[in-house]
């Protein structure tokens, strides 16, 4: 066979081989798309989904283009009523140095704007998420008297839009709001606070926009689990009324009204307690002897210090108002308590002081007429020893007589032991005998003895005063 006819063969036969390899072609098992689909035909046996096709946007659906959504809903016409519904969800925080409050609280709002109707055969709605917010018109609802208040944006924005197919609306969100709350301290800590939330539109009067509570009392409802560490939780309730700018006109809002009681027991532990046991400690100081200065001096300053102390700390946690309140009137009362039991100190101490100026003289004075005695003179005289001294001391001196002793002025008495001795004339002179007598007086001083009853007698009748006031 010629070269070129074998040639030829051999192409023919990679031709025929690579036929044979080449696969077959398959038949196409997607549908055509939607737009080039002929109506009455069916695509499959799947019930299609409207949203998704791409005519079912939003914006065609609900018509957004073909509205101007800046004004509000029946504009010129009547008001547009906006029902409002509250879920409280905590009570964050309570600051009696700021007077504010720190809630967070699911709000909602209802109205009917007719622009959003759609059709619907099945008459369900549809939920957005907040990027449809700003595209529509919604109520511009504030908080009054709020400091700060922000909307939650964890994952995303917490917020939601659902639209009904007769074009009602319910828009949620959830705000954590700081408003403002003018508190009475005046029974501080018995006392009892009603904090107040306002909600007002800030463009639209009460001609543009009607606020109310959707159901009434029940549009406020709270989670049970609410708790503060310092409050106990009385009641929430609503309220609504108008409200006049001399400059824009009526304004209808609405109010979130919750009381608190505050818990007693902190301050009875922290404040109350303290302060009446250093009361009870400076009283000490009337059973401890009056020539003892270091120790009661000490003691009164320590007393003082400490009540100046919680006074300090318990101010420091509270708002400079300027009108008395009640744990001030029982800490100073107590802070006075305390300084008089020191005056009474410095009372007695100064007494103490011209007392033994006039005994000095005294002993001075008779000191000069024992001088003859030692000298053998037949007439009696007093000798007073001061200091400490035992009764077997009193008992070796021998040769004195009894004498009589003058009554002592009330005035003039002194914790001290006096021991009056006569000497009777003996006929020896020199001989004397046995002790025939001797008295021994001890007492303390008047002033202390009263304040160990006036002081407790008189804490304890304020106390009765004070806990019957303010409970």
């Amino acid at each position: 066979m010629p070269c070129y006819a074998r040639f030829l063969f051999l192409l023919l036969c990679l031709i025929l081989l690579g036929e044979c390899r080449k696969p077959k072609s398959r038949k196409k098992r997607w549908s055509a798309p939607a737009e080039n689909h002929k109506p009455g035909t069916p695509l499959s046996k799947k019930v299609a989904d409207g949203t998704k096709a791409r005519k079912m946007k939003t914006s065609h659906l609900l018509r957004i283009d073909e509205h101007d959504f800046t004004m509000r809903p029946a504009f010129a016409g009547p008001a547009v009523p906006v029902g409002v519904d509250v879920q409280v969800e905590s009570l964050d925080s309570i600051s009696e140095v700021d007077m504010d409050f720190t809630m967070t609280l699911y709000l909602r709002h209802y109205w009917k704007d007719e622009r959003l109707a759609f059709p619907s055969s099945t008459n369900k709605s549809m939920t957005f998420d907040g990027r449809l917010v700003k595209k529509i018109w919604v109520p511009d609802v504030f908080f009054v008297h709020s400091k700060r208040s922000f909307i939650h944006d964890t994952t995303t924005d917490n917020i939601m839009l659902r639209v009904f197919p007769d074009g009602h609306v319910l828009y949620s969100l959830r705000v954590t709001v700081t408003a403002a709350c003018n508190m009475d301290f005046s029974r501080f800590p018995l006392d009892s606070q009603t904090c107040t939330l306002e909600l007002e539109s800030y463009a639209y009067t009460d001609e543009d926009l009607m606020l109310y509570w959707k159901s009434g009392d029940e549009s406020l409802s709270t989670d049970d689990r609410i708790s503060l560490s310092q409050f106990l939780i009385q009641k929430f309730h609503t309220t609504s009324r108008l409200a006049f700018y001399s400059s824009t006109g009526w304004y209808n809002r609405l109010y979130i009204n919750f009381t608190l009681r505050r818990h007693i027991f902190f301050f009875l532990l922290q404040t109350y307690f303290p302060a009446t046991l250093m009361v009870m400690l400076s009283w000490v100081s009337f059973w401890i002897d009056r020539r003892a200065v270091p120790a009661r001096v000490s003691l009164g300053i320590t007393t003082v210090l400490t009540m100046s102390t919680i006074i300090t700390g318990v101010n420091a946690s509270m708002p400079r108002v300027s009108y008395i309140k009640a744990v001030d009137i029982y800490l100073w009362v107590s802070f006075v308590f305390v300084f008089l039991s020191v005056l009474e100190y410095a009372a007695v101490n100064y007494l103490t002081t011209v007392r033994d100026g006039k005994d000095r003289k005294l002993r001075e004075k008779a000191r000069e007429q024992a001088l003859p005695c030692t000298c053998g003179m037949s007439h009696a005289r007093t000798m007073m020893l001061d200091g400490t001294y035992s009764e077997a001391d009193a008992n070796s001196l021998a040769g004195y007589t009894r004498a009589s002793m003058a009554p002592e002025d009330a005035s003039e008495k002194q914790e001290r032991m006096v021991v009056h001795l006569s000497l009777d004339n003996e006929p020896t002179g020199t001989k004397k005998k046995g002790i025939r007598g001797f008295r021994i007086i001890q007492n303390t001083h008047a002033i202390d003895t009263y304040s160990r009853m006036i002081f407790p007698g008189a804490y304890i009748l304020f106390n009765l005063i004070y806990w019957c006031v303010y409970c």
